[in-house]
C-alpha cells in the first residue's frame, strides 16, 4: 500500500500560493490549492503562475455554501471553474451538489480531459452507514474519484464513514473530521485512499495532521 500525502493550501494572493506550493511539493506528494481563498480576478494570475506543477494539484474552488470562501455568484463560479479545468490540474474538486444541478459544467470539464474528484462534505455530524452509502453510490456515476467527509462527534462516527471501504470500487478518499475523527485521516490510507489530506503545520479543517506528523506515522508503520 502506498501511503500518499496532500498539502492543503489557502493562501490570499498569487504568489503566497507559488512559495507555499514550491515547498508543499518538496515534501508530498500531490496539493490541494483552495483558490477560494484568493479573489476571483485573481484565480487566472495564479494559473498561470503555478502552471508548470499543475499535475500534481487538486484545484478547489468552494463555495461558502459548502465550507469555503468564495462568495460570488454560481454562474460567476462555474467560469472560473472551467477554466480551471483548461490547465488540466490532476484533478478539480466539484462538490456533489454542483454538478447534479449544472450539467454543462459538467460536460465542459469533461471534455477539457480533466479529472474529477466530486465530493460531499457534512460539517455538522455523520449520517448512517445507509445514507453514506447511497450517496457514495450516486456520486461515482460522475467521477470514480470520489470524496465523502463528515464530523465525527464520536468514534462511532469515523468508524461509519471508514466502513465505505468495504462496498467500494472507486478511487474514494473518504474519513471525518474533527478530534474523534483524527484517526480515520491515517486510517482510511490503509483501506485504499489514494492520499490524505495534511497541512504544513497549521490545520486547513478541523483534526487535520502536519505532513511531518502523517510521514512520522507513515515511518513507524514500515
Amino acid at each position: 500500500m502506498a501511503y500518499k500525502t496532500c498539502v492543503s493550501i489557502a493562501e490570499t494572493t498569487p504568489k503566497k500560493i507559488q512559495s507555499t506550493l514550491r515547498l508543499a511539493l518538496q515534501k508530498s506528494d500531490y496539493a490541494e490549492i483552495r483558490l477560494d481563498f484568493l479573489r476571483p480576478e485573481q484565480v487566472p494570475d495564479a494559473l498561470q503562475m503555478i502552471q508548470n506543477h499543475l499535475s500534481r494539484c487538486i484545484c478547489t474552488l468552494r463555495p461558502k455554501s459548502e465550507g469555503g470562501r468564495f462568495e460570488g455568484s454560481e454562474q460567476n463560479r462555474a467560469s472560473i471553474l472551467k477554466l480551471i479545468a483548461e490547465y488540466r490540474p490532476h484533478l478539480i474538486d466539484l462538490e456533489f451538489s454542483t454538478i447534479s444541478k449544472n450539467k454543462y459544467l459538467l460536460e465542459y470539464v469533461r471534455k477539457t480531459g480533466t479529472q474529477i474528484l466530486v465530493s460531499w462534505h457534512d460539517f455538522k455530524r455523520t449520517p448512517s452507514f445507509s445514507t453514506l452509502h447511497s450517496r457514495m453510490q450516486k456520486m461515482k456515476k460522475f467521477s470514480k474519484n470520489v470524496k465523502i467527509v463528515t464530523m465525527a462527534n464520536s468514534i462511532s462516527d469515523a468508524t461509519t464513514v471508514l466502513s465505505l471501504y468495504r462496498k467500494q470500487d472507486t478511487n474514494l478518499i473518504a474519513f471525518s473530521m474533527g478530534d474523534y475523527g483524527r484517526t480515520s485521516r491515517i486510517l482510511c490510507m490503509s483501506l485504499g485512499s489514494p492520499f490524505t489530506y495534511v497541512s504544513l503545520g497549521k490545520p486547513i479543517a478541523p483534526g487535520q495532521f502536519s505532513v511531518d506528523e502523517v510521514k512520522s506515522i507513515i515511518r513507524l508503520q514500515k
